[in-house]
């Protein structure tokens, strides 16, 4: 099953995992690495840790997978998720 990891910045897990299932999953576990699957994909979010840029500065950093049938499928999803955790700064 093709795969791609993933790292966002400055989301919170609890986010990343609700866009899983706003795409259709439901969540499979309760810790770490959460599990949410649907019917021909799954997303993981892997690990959680926090990145300082200065001693007060400091921002999380999650790593997810994303998994699905085959390539064209990923690449899909892959950008129905990206959009979801777009940003825009002002």
């Amino acid at each position: 099953m093709p795969h791609r990891d993933l790292e966002f910045r400055g989301i919170s897990k609890e986010h990343l995992g609700m866009y899983f299932e706003e795409l259709g999953a439901r969540r499979i576990t309760d810790s770490f690495p959460f599990i949410y699957s649907a019917d021909s994909w799954e997303g993981q979010v892997l690990s959680e840790m926090e990145i300082f840029f200065t001693k007060i500065f400091k921002v999380n950093a999650i790593q997810i997978r994303i998994c699905a049938n085959d390539e064209n499928a990923l690449d899909d999803l892959i950008k129905k998720y990206r959009y979801k955790t777009t940003r825009v700064g002002g």
